[in-house]
């Protein structure tokens, strides 16, 4: 039998944020024992699901449960389970290294923070077993993996180096020894010896855990001790909604999210029938920090007849609902089910479409019965909802009734598209839009000039997902969504069309000569060179063909590698505005052609940037403007 024994450092990361939670980062100190349960409670979900799935593990499941043990003389608290345990490889790899991505971000923010972040991350990050060095001068741990004979004896005092040992002695499951540092009130370090300190941290954090978390009380006079048990171990989300408080309902939020504040809405809700399930799901107040990305966590938790059988079961939840947190029991499925059966399971997706069809019905009733809680939720939330119109069909109308964004109707509130529709002006049929990275930009466009003067409201959209789905969905309500920047704009009526036709011939003729030489001169950028109907003010603006993508889309295909060929765009001019005409007059006189043509490339710049476009040769754009404002001085 091995009893090999090494020191070994924490990894860098670790060491950080290990020092970070010694030094009071944290003022909840008492979520320490939150934390160790919520573990030793997966811990035991996880040992049942495996005796189900694998008939070869032998182990005892009659008794599953977590004690607490503790000891007033020795300082210590014992947290102990007889759950699933830990191989000596699981011991290092899990507690030695932060395995999880958005470690350094967590870092950057715990030291960034000038207020207690620490309840808001503690498990967020998948760190909760470091939180034990708030309220501990050490801690060991004993653990021994189901199935296996060995088991491993882990201690540390949180300061750059840990002991690992291997023995022979362990019990199956895990136990925790914090050894406790002084109490300390000021601090809000509580004596966690105390029994009825332990009860109200197990009430508050820990009483709807499934499994039966004990702990021994001496005998009164020399009496037998007896067993207590602290929790009641009700499921919330089997019992209906008039048994259950809201703060049962924000402690088991907060279990499932590690997300200390509050959640925006709760969802409670059972389906009947063929295929009998209960839900109980949240929307957070707040976008977890890996909201975007690649590997952050998906979906909701999947119980079977109150048995722990997955965690982020993506099946249940589309990736537009991603942030949504929470339990789905189902009654009728396997627990030997994979993540791959689950995506094709009829009756899985029966139950999506139910809970999707629920979670957006919530969002809705939200918007007109508490528009400042919508506004929260669409603030942190909106972008990732409006991914749902380029993947959810059956759901697209729901959606765009959600839909809540900038617009030029006011400078600060937003508008849906249904109040940008029962605003439209009498006979315009079509829903204007401008895409851009900020509205500012987007309100200086020259692309506006018109749709202003003419009193059009226009909607301004600055996420990337915009620039999708507005051409997927295409239309809301009967009307056509049209970009601004794309394709002719006629914004005029019928009878100022017959009046200002002989002017815009007579326009077109003068222009002639000098479109054919700027699109001549240009012909490398641009594939045509026109008059404009949408300039007002700005002498120049770029425009697309009706059909083209934006340069903002074709960046982003770009950078994820697709390759595009070269879109060129129509340059429009501006026949009232003193360069143009001015331009016109010099090409007239036969000027030299080479000073047109840089005056060319200078127009076309001018009118790049002021739509926030990029110079494909800036330092030549400089030179030019810089020699042309050289000859005025």
């Amino acid at each position: 039998m091995s009893t090999r024994t090494e020191t070994l450092e924490f990894q860098a990361e670790t060491r950080q944020l290990l020092h970070l939670m010694v030094h009071s980062i944290y003022s909840h100190k008492d979520v320490f024992l939150r934390e160790l349960i919520s573990n030793a409670s997966d811990a035991l979900d996880k040992l049942r699901l495996e005796s189900l799935v694998d008939s070869d593990l032998d182990v005892d499941t009659s008794d599953l449960h977590i004690e607490l043990v503790a000891d007033p003389e020795a300082r210590t608290l014992t947290i102990r389970d007889n759950g699933i345990g830990m191989s000596r490889e699981d011991v290092v790899s899990l507690i030695g290294t932060i395995a999880r991505s958005g470690t350094a971000e967590l870092l950057r923010k715990l030291k960034e923070s000038k207020e207690n972040v620490g309840g808001e991350l503690i498990g967020q990050f998948g760190v909760g077993f470091y939180s034990t060095f708030m309220v501990a001068d050490r801690v060991t741990l004993l653990t021994r993996r189901a199935g296996q004979t060995e088991g491993t004896r882990w201690e540390s005092t949180g300061e750059g180096t840990y002991v690992v040992e291997t023995v022979d002695d362990a019990p199956q499951g895990t136990s925790v020894t914090v050894h406790l540092k002084p109490a300390d009130d000021e601090d809000n370090l509580h004596d966690y010896t105390d029994r009825n300190t332990i009860r109200e941290i197990v009430k508050r954090y820990s009483d709807f855990i499934a499994w039966p978390i004990r702990t021994t009380v001496p005998g009164v006079d020399d009496g037998e001790p007896t067993v207590e048990t602290l929790n009641s171990r009700k499921a919330l989300w089997a019992r209906s909604r008039d048994e259950v408080a809201e703060e049962e309902y924000r402690e088991f939020y907060r279990h499932v999210s590690h997300d200390w504040t509050d959640p925006l809405e709760t969802i409670h809700m059972r389906g009947e029938g063929t295929f009998e399930y209960e839900a109980l799901l949240f929307l957070p107040a707040h976008a977890p920090y890996d909201l975007y990305q690649a590997d952050g966590r998906r979906g909701v938790q999947l119980y079977v007849k109150r048995v722990f059988v997955m965690d982020d079961c993506a099946a249940l939840m589309p990736s537009y609902l991603r942030f949504v947190r929470g339990v789905v029991d189902a009654h009728d499925l396997s627990l030997n089910i994979s993540r791959e059966i689950l995506q094709q399971d009829r009756q899985i997706q029966i139950v999506r479409r139910r809970l999707v069809r629920k979670v957006l019905g919530t969002v809705k009733e939200m918007r007109t019965g508490n528009p400042e809680r919508f506004a929260t939720f669409w603030a942190e939330f909106g972008r990732v909802v409006k991914e749902g119109l380029l993947e959810d069909a059956d759901n697209t109308e729901t959606i765009l009734d959600l839909v809540t964004v900038s617009s030029t109707h006011h400078d600060t509130e937003p508008t849906t598209l249904g109040e940008y529709v029962a605003r439209m002006k009498e006979g315009q049929g079509e829903i204007y839009y401008a895409t851009g990275e900020n509205r500012t930009m987007l309100e200086n466009s020259p692309h506006l000039e018109a749709f202003r003067a003419k009193g059009y409201e226009v909607l301004l959209l600055t996420d990337p997902v915009d620039e999708v789905w507005v051409e997927r969905v295409g239309q809301f309500d009967g009307k056509p969504l049209r970009s601004i920047a794309k394709g002719q704009v006629d914004l005029e009526t019928e009878e100022e069309r017959k009046a200002t036709e002989v002017a815009r011939d007579q326009q077109n003729k003068e222009y002639a000569t000098l479109l054919t030489f700027l699109g001549e001169a240009l012909a490398e950028t641009v594939k045509e060179v026109r008059l404009s109907s949408r300039l007002t003010t700005s002498p120049a603006c770029i425009v697309g063909d009706a059909n083209d993508i934006t340069p903002t889309l074709e960046k982003m295909y770009r950078a994820m590698g697709q390759e595009l060929p070269s879109i060129k765009r129509i340059l429009e001019l501006n026949p009232t505005h003193p360069l143009v005409t001015g331009l016109r007059a010099a090409h007239q006189r036969g000027d030299d052609l080479s000073s047109l043509t840089e005056t060319a490339e200078l127009l076309y710049g001018t009118a790049l940037l002021a739509e926030g476009g990029d110079l494909a040769d800036p330092a030549r754009f400089a030179r030019l403007l810089a020699d042309r404002l050289a000859r005025t001085l």
